[in-house]
């Protein structure tokens, strides 16, 4: 009863704001801390040169883009909607920044392309040393690639395709979806979530205390006995397999 009543005062209070400047100014503030947090976590693994002021104005855009949009009808707290919408303004931000540079983007395009020959070459999941050997290198060199592109992994997957545009297909934006859209994102949860399914258990371990325990690159380290630089490689190596997957579907490759 009472989680009934939150919510419907939840709803009430975001619709008041929407005509009060004094009640949106007091729920911008009220959520302020939130913006503050999805920033602090996301510059964890920037290149120093990145503001982390800039990526707080665009964070408050996105909070104000998910007060004038939100819908309670959607059946999510706004929390958890703003969440969204924050994270969302901040990847769009750094994609006007164009901060990773052509030698990593061609790199990770590299890896992309050879994980996903591989995989249909063997039929399963390229361990590492098969993937250096298709790029011609060795498994140090390897590695250091993947510590190279680490920043560019932050991109999340549930919010970016290969091509950079932004999908939020977890999410319904749309009060009227087409067929087609649900679909979509029918398709794409099903080749994630089959992804997921195929990682080893450290690697499934550490994409789920990071995207749903939303524990830091340190805490999941220290959880599991290991360096923090392994838990970043190990989370690079996840989100650039999960790309070049999605990248083969929308090649019409899957």
């Amino acid at each position: 009863m009472k989680a009934g009543i939150s919510k419907y005062q939840e709803s009430f209070d975001i619709e008041q704001a929407k005509k009060d400047a004094r009640l949106r100014e007091d729920l911008i503030l009220r959520h302020a801390p939130l913006v503050k947090q999805i920033t602090e976590r996301m510059a964890i693994r920037l290149p120093s040169h990145v503001s982390k002021e800039d990526l707080v104005s665009a964070g408050i855009v996105g909070l104000l883009d998910a007060l004038d949009k939100f819908d309670p009808e959607i059946g999510v707290k706004f929390q958890t909607y703003a969440g969204h919408r924050i994270r969302g303004a901040i990847l769009d931000e750094l994609r006007k920044m164009d901060w990773v540079s052509r030698t990593v983007r061609k790199e990770i395009h590299n890896i992309e392309a050879a994980i996903n020959k591989l995989r249909s070459k063997l039929g399963r999941e390229p361990e590492d040393f098969e993937v250096a050997k298709e790029l011609g290198v060795d498994i140090g060199s390897y590695q250091k690639m993947i510590a190279r592109a680490q920043g560019a992994g932050l991109l999340s997957i549930d919010m970016t395709m290969p091509d950079g545009s932004s999908q939020h297909f977890g999410m319904k934006t749309s009060s009227t979806p087409s067929p087609f859209d649900e679909l979509k994102r029918k398709e794409l949860k099903g080749i994630i979530s089959k992804a997921l399914s195929r990682l080893s258990r450290n690697e499934q371990l550490v994409m789920s205390l990071y995207y749903y325990e939303e524990l830091t690159l340190k805490e999941i380290a220290e959880i599991m006995g290991l360096t923090e630089s392994r838990i970043c490689q190990i989370h690079s190596k996840v989100i650039l397999s999960l790309r070049a997957r999605l990248r083969s579907y929308f090649e019409g490759n899957l």
